[in-house]
């Protein structure tokens, strides 16, 4: 970003982090004050400058704006702007009404991939491991990287996998309810795999999967369960409602990680 271009920056703008202000930050630089790393932390990309001066109750929008152009100008943060809703009906997503039992032919097939071997299931009575090889390489939604939206409710298992995919080169989002679900959905780019519990709050993971077969923009998604049910009757069900893998905790990372590589078609 030339420093000679004038910024215009409103309440309403929002920043992230760049690059350069990443590498700063894990190098403990001096260059920058330690009100504006804070500030910097602050900017996520997702807060306006309104949110924040509301957030910490100390500084006003004025100083923000002025540390943030400063900032920007110097090419540790970029502005940018809140990303459109996606255009998709979820009126009925999660409905009360309980979604279609699979198909005859999808409970067959399910019924054979674990018997057989064929798709890697690994079952000694609680572990599970399972995943669908795309047949194409998946392109990424994004031309950032490969994201995984994580539903997960557990904090400390949803912060592990935060930072297990993100040393990964992958872009984690999450969601620990069916609003929030919903919010990661309508924001693009739709997350390119989906790990997906079972056991939420206010929702399973069965109806979540089986709604989301239901949209013609999201049934492709591949989808990996990732949950401590590990019942034969779950797995069955995971992949009959259309799973692209299955897996059970406690899990080990490798696999997850192959299971996500192959769901996506990557080496």
């Amino acid at each position: 970003m030339s420093t000679q271009e004038p910024i215009e920056i409103r309440d309403s703008d929002v920043y992230a982090v760049s690059e350069k202000g990443e590498e700063e930050l894990k190098r403990g630089s001096t260059e920058l004050s330690k009100a504006a790393l804070e500030l910097m932390v602050l900017l996520d990309g997702k807060s306006s400058l309104a949110d924040l001066a509301r957030h910490t109750g100390v500084l006003t929008p004025q100083i923000i704006r002025h540390t943030a152009k400063a900032l920007a100008q110097q090419g540790y943060i970029v502005p940018g702007a809140p990303e459109p809703e996606l255009k998709i009906d979820f009126g009925w997503f999660f409905a009360n009404q309980a979604p279609p039992e699979p198909s005859a032919e999808a409970a067959e097939r399910a019924n054979g991939e674990a018997d057989s071997g064929t798709a890697a299931l690994k079952l000694d009575g609680y572990y599970v491991s399972i995943a669908r090889k795309s047949a194409r390489r998946i392109e990424p939604a994004s031309a950032t990287g490969y994201s995984v939206l994580v539903v997960e409710d557990d904090p400390e298992l949803q912060r592990s996998l935060k930072f297990l995919l993100s040393m990964e080169k992958f872009k984690p989002r999450t969601a620990a309810n069916r609003d929030e679900i919903l919010e990661a959905l309508r924001l693009p780019p739709l997350p390119d795999v989906v790990l997906l519990d079972i056991g939420l709050p206010d929702t399973n993971g069965f109806d979540v999967l089986a709604r989301m077969r239901q949209y013609p923009q999201l049934k492709s998604i591949p989808v990996i369960m990732l949950t401590g049910h590990a019942q034969r009757d779950d797995v069955m069900r995971g992949l009959a409602g259309g799973a692209d893998g299955y897996i059970t905790k406690p899990f080990d990372r490798d696999v997850l990680l192959t299971s996500i590589r192959a769901v996506l078609g990557l080496s």
